[in-house]
């Protein structure tokens, strides 16, 4: 099993690895919480239920991030994983 996709990850952590894979372009935790949420979506929930992923998203980005596998951009430069990370932040792969 490759290194990008441990028996271990949660299926949050596994889904952020593959978004962030075919992304051209760092990635918002907002936009992953929606696109994790469409799938799921059921008709009469509100527009803005994707926001009840939002901290599984964060949680896991924060573990993959601590890991290595991955990086936190906070204004243009990779963010410590260890520190707190507050505001705006993106996402992008670990380059090797």
């Amino acid at each position: 099993m490759s290194e990008e996709k441990k028996k271990t990850d949660d299926p949050v952590a596994i889904f952020i690895l593959g978004e962030l894979h075919g992304a051209e372009a760092p990635v918002s935790p907002d936009n992953l919480a929606r696109a994790y949420y469409k799938p799921r979506a059921k008709k009469d929930e509100r527009p803005d239920t994707w926001r009840k992923y939002l901290p599984a998203i964060r949680q896991q980005a924060l573990h993959l991030a601590r890991t290595g596998r991955i990086n936190i951009i906070r204004k243009g430069e990779v963010a410590d994983p260890k520190a707190p990370i507050k505001g705006l932040f993106k996402l992008v792969i670990a380059k090797d």
